[in-house]
């Protein structure tokens, strides 16, 4: 015979969840919205590489992922490197030196040229150098180089065309400006020509371009303590405002419409645009340009160095103006 049930008895069951519920309340059925990302997980390893990615960054200064920051100091490593970097006058804030280093003739020459330059050296130890340097190959010896100081590019063109129509400069305004240009090599030897020809300044846009690094220090072989590099948030924009102040903007091309010899403004004030080897000058920049100029070459040379072709059109404009 069955037992009766009690008012308010609580049914004996299997121990487990009860049917019909999945296990789960009415409220944990409402869902807790998208999965997070892993790296926003603190139980995945995504997350654990995250914050090492961080904080490795903090301490190098706020590199991200382009690299150094704008206002990050650059490190020259390797025994010749900082010897040539040093021979070359490049300015320098601090020299690093290995803890126990093997010296040679190229630490020696190191040492002296620091000391004749009033630079500070500081002893490190190698792990400290290894995390300064990224584990690149320094030899116990880093040459520590502050950022370089650029000038806005409206702002000189401003002054250089002022000066002029003053009296204070004897040539019309002459700026090179860069198009796609990346190699820092090209940029210093840019910035020797633009000395040697009585150049006012050069122009570079500040993304996706070449900046004044210890490499374009050197292959300007100083010129760049005499000449200015500015920079120009949008290259096109700066041209047209230049443009705006009389002076006249030519691009160099090997398909160009007047040939470097024929250049009428050449002794204009005048700037001279360069587009990188590969690419040329972009579509935006081209159709800024007053000009398109080519330099006539022989037929199976297909291309010029950019450095190269502005040393040559400087040269021309110089030898127009002097005439």
């Amino acid at each position: 015979m069955a037992t009766p049930k009690r008012p308010g008895a609580v049914r004996k069951t299997k121990k487990g969840p009860s049917v019909g519920t999945g296990g789960h309340g009415r409220k944990s059925l409402e869902g807790k919205g998208p999965t997070p990302k892993a790296e926003e997980r603190v139980y995945h390893k995504a997350y654990r590489a995250k914050q090492l990615s961080e904080r490795s960054n903090a301490k190098q200064g706020g590199r991200g992922r382009t690299g150094r920051s704008k206002n990050a100091a650059e490190m020259v490593t390797g025994r010749n490197s900082v010897v040539e970097a040093l021979r070359a006058e490049i300015p320098a804030k601090t020299l690093y030196v290995a803890t126990r280093i093997d010296v040679d003739d190229r630490v020696r020459e190191t040492l002296k040229l620091a000391a004749e330059r009033g630079i500070a050296v500081l002893e490190t130890s190698k792990q400290e150098l290894d995390r300064m340097t990224d584990d690149a190959v320094h030899q116990g010896l880093v040459l520590q180089v502050p950022p370089y100081e650029y000038a806005e590019a409206i702002e000189l063109a401003e002054a250089t065309v002022a000066r002029a129509q003053k009296g204070y400069i004897r040539t019309q305004p002459l700026f090179v400006a860069l198009d796609g240009i990346t190699d820092p090599r090209n940029l210093g030897a840019i910035v020797r020509s633009v000395s040697a020809f009585r150049g006012h300044g050069v122009i570079v846009p500040e993304r996706r371009s070449v900046g004044m690094t210890a490499a374009a220090w050197k292959t300007s072989a100083g010129a760049a303590a005499r000449v200015p590099v500015a920079r120009a948030t949008n290259l096109t924009t700066a041209l047209k405002e230049i443009k705006a102040m009389g002076v006249f903007v030519v691009g160099l091309d090997g398909d160009g419409d007047v040939q470097l010899p024929d250049l009428q403004l050449a002794t204009e004030p005048l700037c001279i645009v360069v587009g990188s080897e590969g690419k040329g000058l972009s579509r935006l920049v081209r159709e800024t340009c007053d000009a398109i100029v080519s330099i006539p070459i022989d037929s199976a040379m297909e291309s010029l160095n950019a450095s190269m072709a502005v040393g040559i059109s400087l040269y021309e404009v110089s030898r127009r103006r002097g005439a």
